[in-house]
């Protein structure tokens, strides 16, 4: 059987051969962790032939036999997963790399992969310096690209955050009183989710995109634009202008509530809403549709289904409903409907216009119609799917209606 290192690293190896790379070089936290169950400030050396080699400068009392992944739920080592002393080397510099590699009899790669979108000018330059004779490519995209397919593995890691993050929703109904902010309820939420195990830490793919766990969003704080690229906004605090800003929780709205569940290190996304009384009819029906095109779009989560094609569906079949000018925002509308998820928030596939990758069954998605309400607030649906040979499956079992938190 082969081990999750080695199912791993297939899939990088096939997207260094379909750019015509003779190695890549990892550095960032999410494609190290990926590729070697452990974080560490350096690099791992990754060539097309033969095993991959660690340049670690810190911690500095990290071990070769602290590299690797559990076999199952034992949490043991697979076999062959670790590697070897000749394989794991301590460094101060990243120009000592190339005198390694030597030594170790390996002749520089003619094409050399990096983490371009993720690399400062500067670091991206001091590679250059070090590997003079190589051609550097960016493959950043081709990285995001081999996450996308995700391993029975981390399936199994999805699902669990996904099992952990609904039980911690089922809370909600409890936590809430007349009278709070958005702010105090995802306070009460956090800690709940926290006690659930939660790590709290909400990784994202790009620049200048933090947020904190997740949204809160009622009333009109839902229709104030943020500068990221999420669904919806809010207005949040300037430091951070995303999510809840304080906003008092009031009669006829509603509650979205978009935490993101990162209780095993992989993340699965989860949105449902919640209203302070009965909300205009309006809101229901737009919900009621959020509801129908999730499930039309689980029909379709299979092998060989275009991303653009889902997403253009989805304006269609909103259109037909007639709530085109409210659906993923107001002032500004999202332009997608769906995206992958796993070690960050946002893992390709994206379900957007000019995205022309087909599915592959194995892929996690979060599917997120949802449509903003003047006066009212956000409605809608959000929910992590697995994509099939024939359709998705849905992993996030919680009730979908919005919930009145006045009748519990």
């Amino acid at each position: 059987m082969i081990n999750e290192g080695t199912l791993r690293r297939q899939h990088i190896l096939k997207q260094l051969q379909s750019l015509q790379a003779d190695a890549c070089l990892l550095s960032s936290s999410v494609n190290l962790y990926y590729l070697n169950n452990r974080i560490y400030k350096g690099y791992c050396y990754l060539p097309c032939e033969g095993e991959a080699i660690h340049f670690v400068r810190r911690p500095l009392d990290l071990k070769a036999e602290d590299i690797g992944f559990p076999a199952g739920e034992t949490g043991q080592k697979s076999p062959g997963s670790q590697p070897d002393q000749a394989h794991f080397h301590l460094i101060r510099k990243v120009e000592q790399i190339p005198g390694i590699l030597r030594e170790l009899g390996m002749p520089p790669a003619e094409n050399l992969m990096l983490e371009g979108d993720e690399l400062s000018y500067a670091e991206w330059t001091r590679l250059q310096q070090c590997f003079p004779n190589s051609r550097l490519i960016n493959g950043s995209q081709a990285l995001r690209k081999a996450r996308s397919v995700k391993t029975p593995y981390e399936q199994s890691l999805i699902r669990r955050s996904a099992e952990l993050h609904a039980a911690s929703y089922r809370s909600i109904p409890r936590l809430f009183r007349p009278g709070m902010t958005d702010i105090e309820l995802s306070i009460e939420l956090e800690r709940i989710m926290r006690l659930n195990g939660n790590l709290g830490l909400f990784r994202t793919y790009g620049a200048d995109m933090d947020v904190f766990m997740g949204t809160v969003l009622t009333g009109d704080n839902a229709l104030v634009s943020s500068p990221y690229d999420f669904a919806l906004g809010g207005a949040g605090h300037p430091s951070n202008p995303i999510g809840p800003n304080g906003s008092p929780i009031l009669p006829g709205h509603s509650v979205m509530i978009d935490m993101a569940g990162n209780f095993t290190g992989y993340l699965d996304d989860l949105s449902r809403c919640y209203s302070y009384g009965k909300l205009p009819e309006k809101a229901y029906k737009a919900h009621q549709v959020a509801l129908e095109l999730q499930d039309r779009l689980q029909e379709r989560l299979k092998e060989g289904e275009i991303c653009e094609d889902l997403y253009f569906f989805s304006l269609d079949f909103v259109a037909s409903q007639g709530l085109a000018d409210c659906f993923m925002g107001k002032n500004q509308q999202a332009g997608f409907v769906g995206h992958g998820v796993g070690l960050v928030i946002n893992e390709l596939p994206v379900l957007a216009p000019k995205m022309k990758d087909v599915l592959e069954a194995g892929m996690v998605l979060a599917i997120e119609p949802k449509f903003v309400v003047e006066g009212v607030g956000a409605v809608g649906i959000e929910n992590t799917f697995v994509v099939g040979k024939n359709q998705g499956e849905k992993i996030s079992l919680l009730e979908e209606e919005i919930i009145d938190l006045t009748n519990l």
